[in-house]
């Protein structure tokens, strides 16, 4: 199974432990499926993690050592399609992703602008709760 996790799940793991977002993130870590990720990917979660609001909640070690897992262990894809079709184009990166790497699911937390997608190409886009259900079925 091909897997992209928003930076939206892999920041809420990094902020609680054992809650839907940590288990999906402990279980690619498991080697139980397939993280795709990007360059793009990194540097978001490199500049979450330094705003005000989320400094104080996350250490820089974790947080570095999360990048350099990524780097390390997840499906490293280079070149991205263009694809705008998010609402948010922020978010159009994620789909692309998805794309590139083949993915059967985006997990992601964002309802207004992904969820309401709910598919993009072949790829299910599904909240953390969904993803986890499904994978437990």
């Amino acid at each position: 199974m091909r897997v992209v996790l928003d930076t939206n799940i892999l920041i809420a793991a990094l902020i609680t432990k054992d809650t839907p977002p940590d288990r999906a993130y402990q279980s690619w870590r498991a080697g139980e499926f397939t993280l795709l990720s990007c360059d793009q990917q990194l540097e978001e979660i490199r500049r979450v993690t330094r705003r005000e609001g989320v400094r104080f909640r996350i250490r820089p070690m974790e947080a570095g050592r999360m990048v350099n897992d990524l780097r390390k262990l997840a499906a490293m894809l280079e070149k991205l399609p263009v694809v705008e079709v998010s609402p948010d184009p922020y978010d159009n990166y994620l789909l692309a992703m998805a794309v590139a790497g083949d993915a059967d699911y985006l997990v992601t937390g964002d309802k207004r602008d992904l969820l309401a997608l709910e598919r993009h190409d072949h790829t299910r886009i599904v909240t953390v709760r969904t993803f986890i259900s499904l994978r437990e079925s």
